[in-house]
This record gives C-alpha cells, structure tokens and sequence, in this order.
C-alpha cells in the first residue's frame, strides 16, 4: 500500500514539473504577442500619415490576433491621447508632439487552474492581462 501511495505522489510531482513550464509558456507567449500588437498600431497609428487608430485598424489587430489564438471578442481596446481627445477618429487626427496611448486587455481564462488546485494563490478566469503604449504622433495637417 505504501508503495502505491509513494508512486501516486511521484508521478503526480513529475505531471506537475513537467507541464507547470508549458502553460507558464503559454502566458508569456500570449503577452508578447499582446504587446507586440500595441507597439504596431501605434507605429501605424501615430505616424506622419495618421495619427490615428481607427475601429479599421483595430478589426485587422483582432483577426491578427486570432490567427495566433486568440478570440477576437474577448479582445478590448482602449484608445486615448494624452490631450483628452478620442484618438480613434480619422477626421480629427492627433496632431504632432500629442501622446496616442493604446491598451489591449484579454481575459486570462483558465490558464491558472493548476495553481489553484494545489492551492496557490492565482488570477481569477475573468481577471485581464494587458499590453500598454505610448507614442507621440508624428501627424502633421
């Protein structure tokens, strides 16, 4: 009986130290590709020929985005400026020397549900990872 117990506490020690690096992986994959995102539209948006970011914009970030597994419409993006003017429309570009600031958040979904089973203690489902930037724009009317 012992001997069972012994080999059902190593294999579950061995489970848990090989798979605790592939969803730790996952998350930072998930981040990088979050702030890789924001660091695009913001070269994009903020420069010499926009200074914008547009819902446009944003549908081709969240179809970019799906590609690498993602869904789409847990996707939210805030889009500011350092004025307090909108940012997203294309009528009303940022003017040169303004900050354009971008926020995508996704939900971390069940990526922690291993630590909460041994009882660490773990971001909910429904609490949000998030990539931020800053630009200045370069838009010049």
């Amino acid at each position: 009986m012992k001997q069972i117990l012994v080999f059902i506490l190593f294999a579950a020690v061995l489970c848990w130290t090989m798979f605790t690096p592939i969803y730790k992986h996952v998350l930072v994959m998930r981040q990088a590709h979050l702030q890789k995102e924001v660091d695009y539209l913001l070269e994009v948006g903020a420069s010499g020929s926009r200074g914008y970011i547009d819902q446009e914009m944003i549908g081709a970030s969240r179809l970019r985005l799906e590609k690498v597994g993602f869904n789409s419409t847990r996707l939210n993006y805030t889009v500011g400026t350092t004025d307090g003017s909108s940012g997203s429309d294309r009528f009303m570009p940022v003017t040169r020397g303004v900050g354009l600031h971008l926020t995508i958040t996704y939900p971390y979904e069940g990526l922690f549900m291993l630590d909460k089973l041994i009882g660490i203690d773990s971001p909910g489902s429904e609490e949000r990872m998030g990539a931020y930037g800053i630009k200045m724009s370069e838009f010049v009317p």
